[in-house]
C-alpha cells in the first residue's frame, strides 16, 4: 500500500510538471512579447515635431511595419549618421522619437515590432530579425542617411535583435542596454526547474554571434537589475569580437536605468568616440 501511494504521488507530480511545461510552451509568446499600442495623441504630437518623418515598410510576407525617422541635423537633406533603435519587450518606441534630439547631430529611426504600435502581425524572433534587416536596408538607401555611419541600439529584448542585425550588416557601432547572452540563459535563471532549452522557440542567442562582430560596442547594465542580471550582459561583452566598453550603472534597475546620469553620459561619449556623424 505504501509503495502504491508513493508511486501515485510520483505520477501526480510528474503529470503536474508535464502540464506546467506544456503550458509554458504554449503561452511563451505572451511571456516574452508584451505588445503596446500607439496612442493617437502621441502620433499627432510626433507629426507636429520638426524633422520627424513617418515611415512604413512592408515585409516579404506582406506585414506592414510602422515607424519614424527623426533628423538630428538642422539640414534635413544632409546625409547624417543614424542610430536605429530596437526596444524592450513591452516598449512602444514612439517615446524614443520624442526624445531623439538628445542624440543630435545623429538622427534616430525606430520601427515598432510586429503587433506593437501600428505595426501589423505577431512578434517572433525570426520575424523581428528579418524586419530589422528590412528596416536597415530601407534606411541605409535613403539620401539623407550616411550608410557608413549607422549605429544599432538595442535595449533588453531589442539587444537580441540588434546583435543579429550587427552580425549581418555593416554598422559603425553597437549600443546595448541591459543585454543578455541568450534568452535561454535568462530563462533558466527565472525557471530553474524547467527544461527551458527544450521549450523555448525564441532563444535570441546573442552569444553565438558576438565573437563575429567587429564593430565597437557600448554595453550598459544596472547593478540592481533583477530581470536581466548584469552577469548576463557581461558574458556577452566578454565574447564580443570588436572594441568594447562596459558601463555598470550604480543603483540602476532594469526599467529605470535610462533615468541615471551615468546612462546618458556613457551614450553621448560613445557616439562622440565614433567621430562626426556628418
Amino acid at each position: 500500500m505504501a509503495a502504491r501511494s508513493v508511486l501515485t504521488l510520483l505520477l501526480t507530480v510528474l503529470g503536474a510538471f508535464a502540464a506546467l511545461c506544456a503550458l509554458l510552451y504554449l503561452v511563451q509568446e505572451r511571456l516574452i512579447f508584451l505588445p503596446r499600442q500607439l496612442p493617437e495623441t502621441t502620433r499627432n504630437a510626433l507629426r507636429e515635431l520638426p524633422g520627424v518623418v513617418e515611415i512604413e515598410a512592408r515585409a516579404a510576407d506582406g506585414t506592414l511595419l510602422h515607424g519614424w525617422l527623426r533628423h538630428g541635423a538642422q539640414d534635413e537633406a544632409a546625409r547624417a549618421g543614424l542610430v536605429i533603435y530596437f526596444g524592450g519587450n513591452a516598449e512602444e518606441v514612439s517615446g524614443q522619437i520624442l526624445d531623439a534630439k538628445a542624440l543630435a547631430p545623429w538622427s534616430l529611426a525606430a520601427f515598432n515590432y510586429r503587433g506593437y504600435g501600428l505595426s501589423e502581425g505577431r512578434p517572433g524572433e525570426a520575424a523581428l530579425v528579418a524586419d530589422a534587416l528590412l528596416a536597415y536596408d530601407r534606411l541605409a538607401a535613403r539620401g539623407d542617411v550616411d550608410s557608413d555611419r549607422i549605429v544599432v541600439f538595442g535595449r533588453s529584448l531589442g539587444g537580441g535583435v540588434a546583435v543579429q542585425l550587427a552580425a549581418a550588416r555593416p554598422v559603425r557601432g553597437v549600443v546595448l542596454v541591459s543585454p543578455f547572452d541568450s534568452l535561454t540563459s535568462v530563462g533558466r535563471r527565472h525557471y530553474p526547474f524547467v527544461p527551458v532549452s527544450l521549450l523555448l522557440r525564441h532563444p535570441f542567442d546573442s552569444l553565438a554571434y558576438a565573437a563575429s562582430i567587429e564593430a565597437p560596442l557600448l554595453a550598459i547594465a544596472g547593478d540592481r537589475d533583477r530581470i536581466i542580471p548584469a552577469i548576463h550582459s557581461r558574458r556577452l561583452l566578454d565574447a564580443w569580437g570588436g572594441p568594447k566598453r562596459w558601463v555598470l550603472v550604480p543603483g540602476a534597475d532594469h526599467n529605470g536605468i535610462h533615468l541615471h546620469s551615468g546612462y546618458r553620459s556613457a551614450l553621448h561619449e560613445f557616439l562622440a568616440s565614433l567621430g562626426s556623424p556628418r
